[in-house]
């Protein structure tokens, strides 16, 4: 039986995923606001947080925060409403295992349970959820990868949050020569700044309180084969500095020790953003950025790659019929042109999500409309084109496009663009919260 917390401030709704939960052998506890929460996890460790977005005293995002800053590894569902998907997907960049959206269906929220809690070795079974696709786009994707794979030039893997950035540098790694040799993958969004150092250099007994026996680090554990770093932007400053040297003269210094390791590995590393941003405001070295970027490769977010969109469905539907012991062979026009025509802000990682309620909530064959999230129905009909009649509407979608496009112009360098709309940083804000813009 696995102990869960939920925190959520709406007591009815609590007490009824409870139940469920119970129903389904989960030990359960509900913490109301994340004062109470921060006191729950400061005593005992849980197997898996499902936190509210939106709370009384702040958001799911600062529990998340909270937890992973503290080392803890456990997996956290994010729940939120439609308006917030865009927000919900941003948390999986800061370490959120997984999001689900409101009204909650309990069949769903029962299956991204157990997949969090009874799957093993997750980051290789997403690899295999993953196939290339055929499009243009992906066929210079490819083939960028496959003329710096058999070499050992530093990678930087740019892309949206979910656009399988992992899964590129794992195409990186099979087809070099280091294919035969480990491939350690760190999700440094994930990493607390105070564990950081120790995750990637190792450490010795007694270099910091808690440092109870020796450790090796994960440049060791990936010696003669790949280390990946996604979400490379969230190392500290000082962890930064250790990472250069690593990475200039191949060798490493646990914590605490006076030894050095010499260490053979290569390095890719992936960003949701442009380092170059990060760079400016002095939170990232710009010599470590030179040294890692030899080669830049960037993944395409899921609304460019054309035709590849077809052929994802079709496979994240034969991967969910498997797990599910369905058998859904048909999708209904409706349904088709609603996947066909949503944007996917969350990427391949939204489109598998999607497509595995999909089939869940299909059980005689055919998906319809009804077995997709009413949200994307939403989100659809609000990029349509008002009612040519409605001044405030087309002036409202006007005002959008413009905002999207400056920031787009200006690689969302926020001043800048507030500066070119001639408007204050708090109005483009205001008015990007308003329009559910990243």
């Amino acid at each position: 039986m696995s102990q869960i917390l939920i925190i959520e401030d709406d007591a009815t709704f609590a007490q009824i995923i409870e139940g469920f939960l119970s129903k389904n052998n989960y030990v359960v506890e509900i913490a109301a606001d994340l004062n109470q929460a921060f006191k729950l996890v400061e005593k005992q460790e849980y197997k898996l947080l499902l936190i509210d977005y939106r709370l009384p005293d702040g958001t799911g995002l600062d529990l998340l925060k909270y937890v992973r800053n503290k080392g803890q590894q456990v997996p956290i569902i994010i729940m939120t409403s439609f308006n917030d998907v865009r927000t919900a997907v941003k948390s999986i960049q800061l370490g959120a295992f997984d999001y689900i959206t409101k009204p909650i269906n309990p069949d769903e929220l029962l299956m991204v349970i157990k997949g969090l809690l009874e799957k093993k070795e997750p980051q290789k079974t997403e690899n295999k959820d993953l196939i290339k696709g055929k499009s243009d786009v992906s066929d210079r994707l490819y083939a960028h990868i496959d003329l710096v794979a058999q070499t050992d030039m530093s990678v930087i893997i740019q892309g949206e949050s979910g656009t399988g950035k992992e899964f590129a540098a794992r195409t990186l790694h099979n087809e070099s020569k280091r294919k035969n040799k480990p491939f350690v993958a760190i999700d440094c969004g994930a990493l607390s700044k105070d564990l950081a150092a120790s995750e990637l250099f190792g450490h010795v007994k007694g270099a910091f309180t808690g440092a109870v026996n020796d450790k090796k680090g994960q440049f060791e554990m990936a010696n003669g084969g790949t280390l990946f770093l996604d979400e490379i932007g969230n190392l500290s400053y000082e962890v930064q500095i250790k990472l250069l040297r690593a990475l200039q003269e191949r060798v490493i210094q646990p914590l605490g020790s006076n030894k050095l390791i010499n260490v053979d590995v290569r390095i890719i590393v992936a960003t949701n953003d442009e380092l170059n941003n990060t760079m400016k405001t002095g939170e990232f070295r710009e010599d470590l950025y030179h040294r890692l970027n030899e080669f830049k490769i960037i993944i395409p977010p899921l609304r460019e790659r054309g035709k590849d969109l077809e052929l994802f469905i079709q496979h994240f539907i034969n991967i969910a019929n498997k797990e599910l012991n369905r058998n859904v062979s048909e999708i209904a026009a409706d349904a088709k042109a609603l996947l066909l025509k949503y944007d996917w802000p969350g990427n391949l990682r939204e489109l598998r999500n999607v497509i595995k309620r999909m089939v869940l909530l299909s059980p005689d064959g055919v998906a319809t409309i009804q077995s997709l999230p009413e949200e994307m129905t939403i989100a659809v009909e609000q990029v349509q084109l008002p009612n040519s009649s409605d001044l405030k509407a087309i002036n409202e979608v006007n005002e959008k496009n413009l905002i999207i496009e400056t920031l787009n112009k200006v690689k969302h360098n926020k001043s800048k663009a507030a500066k070119i709309l001639n408007i204050d940083r708090k109005t483009l804000y205001s008015k990007m919260e308003k329009y559910s813009i990243d």
